[in-house]
């Protein structure tokens, strides 16, 4: 049964005055239970939920908690009177073994203060209490930290945690509640967190995260080949302006590094000198070409990629040991450990130095919508002038089924209540989700003419709570986890780009959608590996602003659009799990790897978990660009991966209206002329990259290093596994539209960071990306005959 970690009556100290000694003692059931029993059924106790229970409930749920050698429940006293129930449990081994990573020395509490007698309150007993509970996990249990999952919504508790030196990590989801999870470091006892929503920016959190972005920054600017870092000794050096970099590293095929951090010195003129991430941008400056006019903009990114890297470092996350093992009874579960993942994702983009830019994000606002933050946010609605928006619906979806897919009827008889009071036709208007930030910083200030003449009028909150995936304008419906994704122009700088939203693309993006899908479910080599697609069924655009009047490209012509994705999870069955294929290159805050935890769990030979993987994700990757000439954007935060046991064993592709495209045309299989902009025709050798450079490069170098590192599977066993995918999927389609050689010796190295580093506004042209490709001479093969 879960409880709420503590519940507090109003209890304030007052006047100086203190309440006596407190004496602990383990509870009696049979003589504590009646007595218990009345404190749990007073409405101060409704946070733990067991009013309901009668003694012997209540006698059994004590017995079975002293019972447990994980558990144990005890009885306070204040002048021979119990005051106080507290509970204690190893969080390795109980309740949080999902969503903590316990350690040796950590204490769970739960805490139940009487009810107030009827002759009056004690002044400053709920304070003693606390106190007496933590020094008593400290001195009896021999507690390192204490740790509690108080209700998110029970903020006298979290007013009470924070006074004796409790610190916040990060909301979790505890068997059927949203809690706060928090930790009390022992020896702080007393010594309150301070500092509020800044307290990652510190030293102890910010040196770990300069240390990583800097091993990141010399590891990935070597491998495009801006830098190359000499033997030194046992190690290597590299030079940048007056500083040298000195480290230890393994290297990779792929010219990938994996730069061991601890080992990693600066120094500047001959004196040691601390990791700076900005300080290596700038000595490298003119080997980055850095244009000056963006220098700034760069710099910016990377001040916030490191915020939010020492924010993920205070706030902790499941082990890898616990995302691999992950939660697969009952739907529920299924949706907290897929979201647990998700929010758990520590690296952005392997790749990107600048990672997680999100300029424009204050710190109240970062906690609220980052994803690794693992909050939830509720939509801002919109009513669109019908005349100045289009809404575009995928062939299988009427205007009457999408909304009512989507929107309980409840919700749109408001919404229409909400019109009909302003004296407008209802009927005149479709409804637009929009970002909580992008009401506050863009609609209402950008669009304040539209608001005005209410071709748009604002509807408030919509009833459902969503969380912030890692593509950062995308969210997942946490009220009702079988509606779909929401995708909203989210005005935020970030990773190359202003991550604005078109309404000229939502026009098609349900049609491109459909043709894609309908390709890929009649495909018998897709469908026997599992392979399919979430659609983007719905997409939406207002074009009624001033910034549409003019045929002038601009920011605020992406500002106002949104779109419906598909939820994955209808398509789960008992005993599966959903986990982003990102999580394969995530380690955990002890450097553990979810990959090699993930074989572990499943019992198989590294190289067969290995090859049943790359059935599900590249095979279907190689096929649909030889046989049908069609490509998407296969990166990791892009594949949500079925897993049973441990084993991937099939895998779902997302974001297709932006990313997919037809390399060539084809008179037997031509693409509608409504979706024509999908179609971007290329030679041989740049559709190989879609391999090369988006799975090889993209995913594939860092598994490979990963599996190695950790003693798991040689690298050389690895590419040979990969090797025997793609000459299996050639033997088994001779006749492909499209028969590439993926073994040539070598392909063209197209590198990432040079296109944000040429213009960290705007990497590459979305519509023409082949011109905006930035190669680095030829790249060894690793499947190379």
């Amino acid at each position: 049964m879960t409880v709420d970690a503590t519940t507090l009556p109003d209890v304030t100290q007052v006047g100086g005055a203190e309440p006596r000694l407190l004496a602990v003692e383990p509870v009696d059931p049979d003589r504590d239970a009646a007595l218990v029993q009345s404190w749990l059924a007073h409405p101060a106790s409704s946070w733990w939920g067991m009013g309901h229970l009668d003694v012997d409930a209540v006698r059994t749920y004590l017995a079975d908690v002293q019972a447990d050698p994980a558990q144990a429940a005890w009885l306070g006293r204040r002048d021979g009177v119990p005051v106080f129930l507290a509970e204690t449990y190893d969080p390795g081994r109980v309740l949080l073994t999902d969503v903590f990573a316990a350690e040796p020395g950590d204490v769970g509490m739960h805490l139940l203060v009487a009810p107030p007698p009827a002759d009056g309150r004690v002044h400053g007993l709920t304070s003693a209490v606390m106190r007496t509970v933590v020094e008593h996990c400290r001195d009896v249990l021999g507690a390192r930290r204490v740790v509690v999952e108080p209700d998110v919504r029970n903020t006298a508790v979290h007013a009470k945690n924070a006074e004796v030196g409790f610190r916040v990590l990060r909301e979790v989801d505890v068997d059927g509640k949203r809690a706060l999870l928090s930790v009390l470091d022992t020896d702080r006892i007393g010594l309150p967190e301070g500092d509020g929503p800044a307290a990652h920016l510190r030293p102890e959190h910010l040196e770990p995260a300069q240390r990583h972005l800097v091993a990141k920054a010399i590891a990935e600017f070597t491998h495009e080949r801006l830098v190359e870092p000499q033997p030194d000794g046992g190690g290597w050096r590299l030079d940048a302006g007056e500083s040298t970099y000195r480290f230890r590293a393994r290297r990779h095929v792929l010219e990938h590094w994996s730069i061991d951090e601890a080992s990693l010195t600066r120094t500047r003129a001959g004196a040691a000198a601390p990791l700076s991430a900005q300080d290596l941008v700038l000595e490298l400056r003119d080997v980055l070409g850095i244009p000056d006019a963006l220098l700034g903009t760069y710099l910016e990114e990377i001040a916030s990629t490191l915020a939010s890297a020492a924010a993920k470092h205070r706030r902790g996350g499941p082990s890898a040991a616990q995302l691999a093992r992950g939660r697969t009874e009952g739907s529920d579960r299924v949706v907290a450990s897929f979201q647990d993942v998700e929010s758990a994702m520590t690296e952005g983009h392997p790749a990107f130095v600048a990672a997680n830019g999100r300029i424009g994000f204050g710190l109240d606002e970062y906690r609220a919508y980052a994803p690794e933050a693992g909050g939830r946010f509720r939509y801002r609605w919109l009513a669109a002038r019908r005349a100045c928006t289009h809404l575009a619906l995928a062939a299988d979806r009427t205007e009457r089924d999408h909304w009512a897919a989507e929107l309980d009827p409840e919700t749109t008889a408001g919404f229409r209540a909400v019109l009909v009071s302003r004296g407008l036709d209802p009927d005149d208007y479709v409804w637009i989700p929009v970002h909580p930030w992008q009401w506050q910083h863009r609609i209402a200030v950008t669009f304040a003419p539209d608001l005005g003449r209410q071709d748009l009028v604002d509807l408030g909150e919509g009833p459902d709570e969503y969380q912030p995936q890692q593509s950062i304008r995308t969210a997942f419906d946490r009220s009702h986890p079988e509606r779909s994704y929401v995708k909203t122009a989210l005005a935020v700088q970030n990773m190359g780009f202003l991550r604005g939203m078109s309404p000229a693309y939502m026009r098609n993006t349900p049609a491109v959608n459909d043709w894609v899908a309908a390709l890929v479910s009649a495909d018998e080599t897709l469908a026997g590996a599992g392979f399919s697609v979430l659609r983007e069924h719905a997409a939406i655009g207002y074009t009624g602003d001033a910034y549409h009047r003019v045929d002038v490209s601009s920011p605020q012509r992406k500002m106002l659009a949104a779109l419906w994705r598909e939820s994955p999870l209808p398509r789960v069955t008992d005993g599966e799990r959903l986990l982003t294929m990102a999580a394969l290159l995530h380690r955990d805050a002890s450097g553990d790897a979810v990959v090699s935890a993930l074989i572990e769990a499943s019992g198989l030979p590294a190289d067969e978990w290995v090859r049943r993987w790359l059935d599900a994700y590249l095979l279907p990757v190689v096929h649909c660009l030889t046989v049908h000439d069609l490509v998407f954007m296969p990166h990791g935060e892009n594949l949500v991966l079925v897993v049973r046991d441990g084993v991937v064993v099939r895998a779902v592709m997302k974001d297709i209206g932006e990313e997919v495209a037809v390399l060539g045309r084809h008179a037997d299989r031509p693409v509608p002329a409504d979706i024509e902009r999908i179609v971007h025709p290329v030679d041989d050798d740049e559709a190989a990259l879609a391999v090369f450079t988006d799975v090889f490069d993209g995913v594939l170098r860092f598994v490979a290093a990963i599996l190695d590192d950790d003693g798991v599977l040689p690298e050389s066993r690895f590419w040979q596994v990969v090797g025997e995918c793609v000459d299996a999927h050639a033997a088994a389609h001779p006749e492909r539209r499209r028969p590439l050689d993926l073994r040539v010796p070598a392909f063209e190295h197209s590198c990432l960071n040079r296109l944000q580093l040429r213009n960290t506004l705007s990497m590459v042209d979305l519509a023409d990306q082949s011109s905006s490709l930035i190669r680095a001479g030829a790249m060894p093969n690793p499947i190379a005959r």
